[in-house]
């Protein structure tokens, strides 16, 4: 009976809208105006110190609003680096320099959770005297994080890096995935509670 529960969620997930559906709803919508700062939050790397899939996503999302001119720094977050490897903010920063990105506007601060990334780089930014940011994640992901740096004092404009629509059963599998993968983080910021 487990089995042929999972196989059914299964072809749920990959052929049916279910997952859109429930993307669209969880997701915090866009709000994009111009910021003191483009906030990058982390993800993770390969050993070899490249980007992920996700990590590359919202960095090069970052660098198109920075580009645009919406705000004059970008600070990229994430996990620290072991085995040699750089963190995951150096990584990301390396690859902005190379595309270009003058070093006085990148800031890097690492972090292991959402909530330690909420910490930290708030007291980076009160530094520099920022207080209004635009965060940088998948959509879902911003509904958790959004309040976590609003309670550090900092004004939040969400800005999701991703479609949250999966066009194929792979994509939608996909989706499936990450909602499931952000329901849990938040169901176990409530256990200990953080949020």
């Amino acid at each position: 009976m487990l089995g042929l529960g999972a196989l059914a969620a299964l072809l749920v997930c990959a052929f049916t809208p279910l997952p859109n559906l429930v993307s669209s709803w969880l997701a915090l919508p866009a709000r994009i105006e111009p910021a003191g700062a483009i906030v990058v939050l982390g993800s993770s790397i390969f050993p070899d110190g490249s980007l992920s899939g996700t990590a590359l996503r919202r960095t090069v999302y970052a660098l198109r609003l920075y580009r645009r001119g919406l705000a004059p720094l970008l600070l990229f977050s994430g996990p620290p680096g072991s085995g040699g490897r750089p963190s995951e903010p150096a990584a990301r920063a390396d690859f902005a320099r190379e595309l270009g990105i003058p070093g006085s506007a990148l800031l890097t601060v690492t972090a292991q959770t959402t909530r330690e990334e909420a910490t930290k780089v708030a007291a980076e930014l009160r530094r520099h005297g920022v207080r209004r940011i635009l965060l940088v994640s998948e959509s879902q992901h911003l509904r958790r994080a959004n309040p976590l740096f609003e309670q550090e004092g900092l004004e939040v404009l969400p800005a999701p890096a991703d479609l949250r629509i999966g066009a194929d059963p792979e994509g939608r599998l996909e989706v499936a995935r990450e909602i499931i993968k952000e329901l849990a983080a938040r169901l176990l910021y409530r256990l200990q509670g953080r949020a």
